[in-house]
Protein backbone atom coordinates (compact mmCIF):
# COMPACT_ATOMS: atom_id res chain seq x y z
CA UNK A 1 0.00 0.00 0.00
CA UNK A 2 1.61 3.66 -0.85
CA UNK A 3 0.66 6.37 1.73
CA UNK A 4 1.43 8.50 -0.78
CA UNK A 5 -1.67 7.69 -2.98
CA UNK A 6 -3.50 10.50 -1.03
CA UNK A 7 -5.24 13.32 -2.62
CA UNK A 8 -5.05 16.82 -2.11
CA UNK A 9 -8.49 18.51 -0.46
CA UNK A 10 -7.80 22.73 -1.08
CA UNK A 11 -10.52 24.96 0.03
CA UNK A 12 -10.47 28.38 -1.95
CA UNK A 13 -12.94 31.22 -1.99
CA UNK A 14 -12.02 34.34 -3.94
CA UNK A 15 -14.96 36.73 -3.48
CA UNK A 16 -15.15 39.10 -6.58
CA UNK A 17 -16.36 42.19 -5.04
CA UNK A 18 -15.48 44.39 -1.88
CA UNK A 19 -18.14 43.71 1.04
CA UNK A 20 -19.71 46.55 0.77
CA UNK A 21 -20.38 46.27 -3.05
CA UNK A 22 -21.95 43.40 -2.24
CA UNK A 23 -25.98 43.71 -2.32
CA UNK A 24 -27.63 43.72 1.21
CA UNK A 25 -30.91 41.22 2.69
CA UNK A 26 -33.15 43.40 5.04
CA UNK A 27 -36.42 41.20 3.98
CA UNK A 28 -37.70 38.82 2.34
CA UNK A 29 -38.54 41.25 -0.80
CA UNK A 30 -34.92 41.95 -1.06
CA UNK A 31 -33.65 38.18 -1.10
CA UNK A 32 -36.43 37.23 -3.67
CA UNK A 33 -35.34 40.42 -5.80
CA UNK A 34 -31.94 39.02 -5.40
CA UNK A 35 -32.12 35.35 -6.55
CA UNK A 36 -34.94 35.91 -9.29
CA UNK A 37 -32.30 37.82 -10.59
CA UNK A 38 -30.15 34.62 -10.87
CA UNK A 39 -32.83 32.06 -11.80
CA UNK A 40 -32.52 30.46 -14.86
CA UNK A 41 -35.38 30.58 -17.23
CA UNK A 42 -36.67 27.07 -16.45
CA UNK A 43 -38.30 28.43 -13.47
CA UNK A 44 -41.71 27.26 -15.03
CA UNK A 45 -40.41 23.77 -16.49
CA UNK A 46 -38.50 22.44 -13.32
CA UNK A 47 -38.12 22.27 -9.50
CA UNK A 48 -34.42 23.98 -8.51
CA UNK A 49 -33.13 24.73 -5.38
CA UNK A 50 -30.33 27.44 -4.11
CA UNK A 51 -29.22 29.01 -1.17
CA UNK A 52 -28.17 32.51 -0.86
CA UNK A 53 -24.61 32.70 1.56
CA UNK A 54 -24.70 35.86 3.71
CA UNK A 55 -21.99 37.55 5.65
CA UNK A 56 -22.71 38.73 9.55
CA UNK A 57 -23.94 42.19 7.64
CA UNK A 58 -26.68 39.90 5.58
CA UNK A 59 -24.40 40.99 2.49
CA UNK A 60 -24.93 37.96 0.33
CA UNK A 61 -21.69 36.33 -0.63
CA UNK A 62 -22.83 34.55 -3.22
CA UNK A 63 -25.72 32.03 -4.15
CA UNK A 64 -25.36 27.94 -4.86
CA UNK A 65 -27.33 26.24 -7.05
CA UNK A 66 -28.05 22.58 -5.02
CA UNK A 67 -29.73 21.02 -7.16
CA UNK A 68 -32.10 20.87 -10.68
CA UNK A 69 -35.12 18.49 -10.75
CA UNK A 70 -38.18 17.78 -12.18
CA UNK A 71 -41.69 18.86 -12.02
CA UNK A 72 -42.50 17.70 -8.97
CA UNK A 73 -39.60 17.85 -6.99
CA UNK A 74 -35.63 18.30 -6.71
CA UNK A 75 -33.12 17.15 -3.87
CA UNK A 76 -31.72 19.07 -1.30
CA UNK A 77 -29.01 17.36 0.04
CA UNK A 78 -28.01 18.89 3.32
CA UNK A 79 -24.15 17.89 3.10
CA UNK A 80 -23.95 20.22 -0.20
CA UNK A 81 -26.08 23.27 1.33
CA UNK A 82 -23.38 22.99 4.48
CA UNK A 83 -20.64 22.29 2.08
CA UNK A 84 -21.65 25.91 -0.11
CA UNK A 85 -22.14 27.70 3.59
CA UNK A 86 -19.08 26.37 5.07
CA UNK A 87 -16.83 27.24 1.93
CA UNK A 88 -17.81 30.70 1.09
CA UNK A 89 -17.43 31.28 5.60
CA UNK A 90 -21.32 32.36 5.52
CA UNK A 91 -22.89 33.38 8.35
CA UNK A 92 -26.47 32.73 7.76
CA UNK A 93 -28.40 31.82 4.77
CA UNK A 94 -31.51 31.52 2.71
CA UNK A 95 -33.10 28.73 1.09
CA UNK A 96 -34.71 29.32 -2.03
CA UNK A 97 -36.53 26.78 -4.15
CA UNK A 98 -39.39 26.98 -6.65
CA UNK A 99 -42.61 25.49 -7.12
CA UNK A 100 -43.26 24.93 -11.40
CA UNK A 101 -47.40 24.83 -11.00
CA UNK A 102 -47.13 28.48 -9.41
CA UNK A 103 -48.43 27.28 -6.15
CA UNK A 104 -46.39 28.47 -3.55
CA UNK A 105 -47.59 26.84 -0.41
CA UNK A 106 -45.26 24.93 1.18
CA UNK A 107 -45.85 21.03 1.02
CA UNK A 108 -45.21 18.70 4.05
CA UNK A 109 -41.60 17.84 2.55
CA UNK A 110 -40.77 21.37 2.18
CA UNK A 111 -41.51 22.29 5.75
CA UNK A 112 -39.87 19.37 7.02
CA UNK A 113 -36.82 20.04 4.82
CA UNK A 114 -36.32 23.07 6.44
CA UNK A 115 -36.79 22.23 9.85
CA UNK A 116 -33.58 19.76 9.32
CA UNK A 117 -31.72 22.19 8.10
CA UNK A 118 -32.12 24.52 10.37
CA UNK A 119 -31.55 22.19 13.15
CA UNK A 120 -27.89 21.36 11.27
CA UNK A 121 -27.30 25.06 11.58
CA UNK A 122 -27.62 25.56 14.64
CA UNK A 123 -25.05 22.67 15.33
CA UNK A 124 -22.52 24.77 12.73
CA UNK A 125 -23.56 28.21 14.51
CA UNK A 126 -24.99 28.80 10.79
CA UNK A 127 -28.50 30.79 10.84
CA UNK A 128 -31.10 29.84 8.56
CA UNK A 129 -32.74 33.58 7.96
CA UNK A 130 -35.53 31.77 6.04
CA UNK A 131 -36.66 29.61 3.16
CA UNK A 132 -38.09 31.00 0.27
CA UNK A 133 -40.59 29.35 -2.14
CA UNK A 134 -40.59 31.27 -5.44
CA UNK A 135 -42.18 31.68 -8.30
CA UNK A 136 -41.85 34.77 -11.60
CA UNK A 137 -44.63 36.29 -10.10
CA UNK A 138 -44.23 35.73 -6.03
CA UNK A 139 -42.68 34.35 -3.51
CA UNK A 140 -43.80 32.46 -0.34
CA UNK A 141 -41.50 33.64 2.71
CA UNK A 142 -41.54 30.96 5.80
CA UNK A 143 -40.03 33.81 8.12
CA UNK A 144 -42.97 35.93 6.98
CA UNK A 145 -45.19 33.42 7.90
CA UNK A 146 -43.69 32.44 10.95
CA UNK A 147 -43.02 29.21 10.08
CA UNK A 148 -39.26 29.34 10.72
Amino acid sequence: MNLLNISEIQITYHPKFKANELPQVSCSASAYEIILQQWDNDIHYRESFAVLLLSRANRCLGISFISKGGLAGTVADPKMIFQAALKANASSMILVHNHPSGNLKPSDSDISLTKKIKEVGKLLELQILDHLIISDESYYSFADEELL
